[in-house]
């Protein structure tokens, strides 16, 4: 799509929808196409009739298939950001860090220090790497989440379909998921389940905390002792739900932070690792099982502990 440099469309043109937006809702869908430009405005032209498609007027909430014509009308849009590579560190890592990959979908160990996404303040993350190390590939999307400092198994949509069906899956208990995480203290129970409802709040500075509190959304995580140390206890993290920083919190509640996170974590504890060298979250998310979006074969996906975890525990005793 060119455009003028008023930096609006010049005239009505029309797109035809491929399997790539298929199952997309309009609204959605022109949300991507027509960046910049308010939903206000966006919902408006659709009520209006100025959007169609196959010549009729439609509903923000149609869902598009394959081979539908959408007819866009003169509109003005954002002007294109300046471009900005990924660090060649990061796209480095991605190509080597493959865990599974077929016509559908994409897994990857997540290297810690990274977004997910670019954002506020956050020029490229791990999905705008992957875009641009698979310049071809039509259809590349972010299945869920993992903390910026968090590494570990992340799940790639290549195709709308399968983004859909996953996402049905994690708004169930269609996906197990093991964490490993390194907690602070000697942990002397050996399973426990922590059911404590999350609530998220943002500071005056906009930092993201959550806190436990009985006006939070429902959470629950199984913790199960992995290996006791002098100082610290290997741990399994399950979490039944999905919540915002949930094994973080979770851990403190417990009385024992995760090594490393400066957030929920005893600041003196992290200092002292600090000082023996280890500078970073040691949360993991080590394994996913869940049923193929298309096949519906049953996958179980593992992503092996990142050098300078692995080096931590081979020191600890």
């Amino acid at each position: 799509m060119k455009k003028e440099e008023n930096n609006a469309i010049p005239k009505v043109y029309f797109i035809e929808i491929t399997d790539a937006h298929e199952g997309q809702r309009l609204d959605n869908f022109l949300m991507k196409v027509l960046k910049g430009v308010p939903k206000s405005r966006i919902y408006r032209i659709i009520r209006k009739g100025e959007v169609r498609i196959n010549k009729g007027r439609c509903d923000a909430k149609r869902k598009l298939l394959q081979g539908d014509i959408v007819r866009i009308p003169p509109i003005r849009v954002a002007e294109e950001k300046e471009f900005i590579a990924a660090p060649a560190y990061l796209t480095a890592r991605l190509k080597h860090d493959i865990l599974f990959e077929d016509d559908a979908i994409l897994v990857i160990n997540k290297p810690s220090g990274f977004a997910v996404h670019g954002g506020s303040g956050i020029s490229s993350g791990i999905i705008e790497a992957l875009r641009e190390i698979r310049p071809d590939s039509r259809f590349l999307e972010l299945v869920h989440r993992l903390d910026r400092d968090t590494s570990g198994c992340l799940i790639i949509a290549k195709k709308r379909s399968a983004l859909r069906t996953l996402h049905e899956y994690f708004r169930g208990s269609g996906v197990k998921k093991n964490y490993l995480a390194l907690l602070q203290g000697r942990w002397e129970k050996k399973k426990l389940v922590v059911d404590q409802p999350l609530l998220k709040n943002v500071s005056h500075g906009g930092e993201r905390m959550v806190k436990i509190s009985s006006a939070g959304k429902a959470s629950q995580t199984l913790f199960r002792r992995l290996t006791l140390y002098n100082d610290a206890t290997l741990v399994e993290a399950s979490p039944y739900t999905g919540r915002t920083h949930q094994i973080r919190v979770h851990a403190a509640w417990l009385g024992h932070g995760i090594i490393g996170d400066e957030r929920y974590g005893e600041h003196e504890i992290n200092k002292n690792f600090r000082k023996r060298g280890f500078k970073r979250l040691f949360l993991h998310a080590h394994k996913l099982q869940f049923a193929h979006p298309v096949t519906g074969e049953l996958l179980k996906i593992t992503a092996p502990l990142p050098d300078d975890l692995q080096l931590l525990l081979d020191n600890e005793k």
